[in-house]
């Protein structure tokens, strides 16, 4: 599980195919500092499994992306300079200064527009309409990673609104319009819908057991 609150921007350093995987060896010294196998890092906001952390020498650590990962994520474009945003799964006992995540991207988001202002930007992105249900407004959704407060939704929309350490310690400081972005929504909302599908129509007569 991760919090949403990025350590550090990272740097794509190799990329290269190995059958249906493709390998990214990324650099990040902050997030390779205690590294070890099999440990969970986010990278643009997708879990991926440390295979072989070298943070003791260069800073750097490889993981594989299976083709789901691929399909589901903008980790598909990605390539050697790409610079994507980094955070280690949270400990035990750690501060949860975000909003839960998962690092399970639920999809691709593209950049629409951006309105800078004096000192903060705002962002509209687009909004799969199969995700749109799980979006609200001042709730909480992950764009690369980054744990943000949604300021509006519309149908098809969404946009969020950066403060001046967001830009400056995020990928989202430079995104242009037309960038695409991995968003993952509020997993609370995915597991409310599905217990609740089971009840909905069941009707003021139906047994807890019927309207399972």
């Amino acid at each position: 599980m991760f919090t949403g609150i990025v350590e550090e921007i990272g740097e794509v350093v190799a990329v290269r195919e190995s059958a249906e995987v493709v390998v990214f060896t990324v650099r990040g010294h902050t997030v390779t500092s205690d590294a070890r196998h099999g440990d969970s890092i986010s990278v643009n906001g997708v879990c991926l499994t440390v295979i072989d952390p070298d943070g003791s020498t260069d800073g750097t650590f490889t993981v594989e992306l299976v083709p789901e990962t691929l399909k589901r994520s903008s980790l598909s474009a990605a390539t050697v300079g790409a610079r994507v945003n980094l955070e280690r799964a949270l400990p035990a006992g750690g501060r949860l200064g975000g909003h839960i995540v998962q690092g399970h991207v639920d999809g691709v988001a593209t950049l629409l527009s951006r309105t800078p202002g004096e000192r903060s930007d705002e962002l509209r992105f687009s909004l799969a309409p199969d995700l749109a249900r799980y979006v609200v407004e001042k709730g909480s959704i992950a764009v690369d990673g980054v744990s943000l407060t949604v300021a509006g939704v519309a149908t098809d929309t969404f946009t969020v609104a950066l403060i001046p350490t967001t830009l400056s310690h995020t990928t989202l400081g430079f995104r242009e319009p037309g960038d695409t972005v991995n968003v993952e929504v509020d997993v609370v909302a995915k597991y409310v819908e599905r217990l609740a599908a089971g009840y909905v129509g069941a009707g003021p007569g139906a047994s807890g057991e019927e309207a399972r």
